[in-house]
């Protein structure tokens, strides 16, 4: 076992581990950090591998803007942080369904593939796959990013109730809460 079959694994279980801890954990915003450790956790196995481009989309993407997009959705509404009595369900239903899914992935992935080999098609380069992106691809990016802009610019006047009230409605509502 090299150097990097041991550091392969290691990696594996923090991210096996840290994956666990977000499904298991009643803080929602704990599970947002643990998420962001399992995820970590697999863009060091794509460095481990020698797939260096993924690796950074996965910190860029994944680390970088869904988990902070999760952890400001949960700020910006200003849902409860701690932890929930509500959430506490029974655990044997969803065990059940998770190792059924599991146990049928894993026959529909043997059945499919067969242990067959594969040929790899030749190795791209950095250049071209910046030339696909760049060239091909850089309206639907555009188009994206503006779509992303636009729901948190959303998010955060829906859960501002004082963003766009006039201040005579300011002080309206605050007189009918006097007189209540």
């Amino acid at each position: 076992m090299t150097g990097a079959d041991v550091l392969l694994l290691a990696l594996g279980a923090v991210a096996v581990g840290s994956g666990v801890l977000v499904v298991a954990t009643k803080h929602l915003v704990r599970a947002g950090l643990y998420l962001v450790l399992c995820l970590g956790a697999l863009a060091g196995d794509y460095l481990v591998l020698t797939a260096e481009l993924v690796a950074w989309v996965q910190v860029l993407i994944y680390v970088g803007a869904v988990v902070v997009l999760l952890l400001f959705a949960v700020m910006l509404t200003r849902a409860p942080i701690g932890a929930s009595d509500d959430l506490d369900r029974p655990g044997w239903p969803a065990a059940l369904i998770g190792a059924g899914t599991g146990l049928g992935l894993t026959a529909l992935l043997v059945d499919a593939f067969r242990w067959s080999t594969v040929e790899l098609p030749a190795a791209g380069t950095a250049e071209g796959i910046g030339e696909q992106v760049f060239r091909s691809w850089v309206l639907p990016f555009e188009v994206l990013s503006v779509l992303l802009l636009a729901a948190l610019v959303g998010a955060i006047i829906l859960s501002r109730p004082d963003i766009g009230r006039r201040p005579d409605d300011a002080a309206s509502s605050s007189r009918t809460e006097v007189i209540r």
